[in-house]
């Protein structure tokens, strides 16, 4: 798809750079005029997004968390992905209340935010290769316009 606009980030998988990336993205997205409700949707489905690559996908060691994020008319594709462990079994780990970490007392529902928040959302995984999840949000205040 050509974009009228695009970003690109990488950054390590510390839970240092959830924070960052969840502004970065919402900057980027902030050209669109988005509502106030808009930026706050765009930042937690990121915030899940990145949260599962570092604890999910590296667990315990430093790797690396990309994410590219494109403008066209109306709509921003956020895209993050790792090269970490990956997901064994997709269907399990979306369903809500799931979690593989029960001993951190996750909650099992970052696939189900970012679903809700997001009007469209796509996991790929591989195991032992990494994941990669495509979000794509309307911004609704500009299609009123």
């Amino acid at each position: 798809m050509q974009y009228d606009n695009e970003m690109r980030l990488e950054f390590l998988s510390k839970s240092s750079n959830e924070a960052f990336a969840r502004v970065a993205v919402a900057a980027f997205a902030s050209q669109l005029d988005p509502t106030i409700e808009e930026v706050a949707d765009i930042k937690t489905a990121v915030s899940e997004a990145v949260t599962n690559s570092i604890i999910h996908g590296y667990e315990d060691k430093l790797g690396t968390v990309k994410i590219f994020a494109g403008i066209k008319d109306s709509t921003i594709d956020i895209e993050i992905s790792d090269n970490g462990k990956g997901i064994d079994n997709l269907e399990l780990a979306m369903q809500p209340l799931y979690t593989s970490k029960p001993d951190m007392e996750r909650s099992g529902m970052g696939f189900t935010i970012m679903e809700n928040f997001m009007d469209k959302l796509e996991v790929e995984s591989t195991p032992e290769q990494g994941t990669r999840i495509i979000m794509k949000k309307m911004i609704k205040s500009k299609l009123t316009l």
